[in-house]
């Protein structure tokens, strides 16, 4: 009995995980499809002839890489200023006592549960009067508002978790308050840095609604709206290119979790723990 128990619930999960794992599958297949084997009744399941000619008109033929050094510009300096203000920020909170630190902590999070699509009206209207719209920089203003209240509650639980007695001694032996948060608590709050500098990255890399709104222009927009605004309109849809910009635009992601999957992990574990 226990065994078919224990069957079954592997069966379910790998139900699952085949599941969400067929459509990446198929976008990768596909990419290396030739045009006429896209459309083929019955579909085939691997391509019949291997090409590279998509992802060849992709990069050469297309505003492509701009796009993509736009989203990697962008994806970068949200991460650095999400993580550098909700690194000395979750510190504020959790190692100073001052009136109102609780309450600053619950408005921080409140504004994270706000929808997105309430703040894009005034947060439009604002930077057109600073004079940043259409601009790299409007976008990485927009990503942190909703970036860094995560941010900073992530932050601030992997902050609590960190013995103070550990700074005390630091202090005690002379250190700054300075130089005991760079040489106690930011070897401490590691991995807690480098999951959340993995969460804003990802936000900024697939976010959407704000680069359409905000960015009209090829010059500052991401991948995720210059890849629909070059590849999908109302009358056609370039399915070879859209599956081989799909892949080119998945593997700076999987880069990046195949290095810092270890840190995450444990980022995740130190996340549980105060104390």
């Amino acid at each position: 009995m226990k065994f078919t128990r224990k069957l079954a619930f592997n069966l379910f999960a790998w139900a699952i995980v085949l599941a969400v794992a067929f459509p990446l599958f198929w976008m990768l297949v596909t990419s290396f499809k030739p045009q006429f084997e896209l459309f083929r009744r019955p579909p085939t399941f691997l391509p019949e002839t291997f090409t590279l000619e998509h992802y060849w008109r992709l990069l050469s033929g297309t505003n492509f890489m701009i796009y993509f050094r736009n989203s990697a510009i962008l994806s970068t300096v949200t991460t650095l200023v999400v993580v550098a203000i909700a690194t000395v920020g979750s510190y504020s909170l959790v190692r100073f006592r001052y009136r109102g630190r609780e309450s600053l902590a619950f408005i921080v999070l409140f504004t994270y549960l706000l929808p997105s699509v309430v703040l894009i009206i005034p947060l439009y209207l604002m930077l057109v009067q600073m004079g940043l719209s259409n601009t790299i920089l409007s976008l990485v203003i927009a990503y942190s508002t909703f970036a860094l209240p995560y941010a900073l509650w992530l932050l601030r639980s992997f902050m609590a978790g960190i013995p103070e007695d550990l700074e005390s001694a630091a202090l005690v032996d002379g250190a700054s308050r300075l130089g005991a948060f760079r040489d106690v608590i930011l070897p401490q709050l590691l991995p807690g840095i480098i999951s959340t500098a993995l969460f804003a990255f990802i936000l900024s890399w697939n976010e959407y609604l704000y680069a359409l709104v905000l960015v009209n222009s090829d010059s500052a927009r991401p991948l995720t709206t210059g890849v629909m605004n070059m590849l999908v309109s109302a009358f056609n849809i370039e399915w070879s290119l859209l599956m081989a910009a799909s892949v080119m635009m998945s593997v700076p992601l999987i880069i990046v979790f195949a290095f810092l999957q270890s840190y995450l992990t444990r980022g995740f574990g130190a996340g549980g723990v105060k104390g």
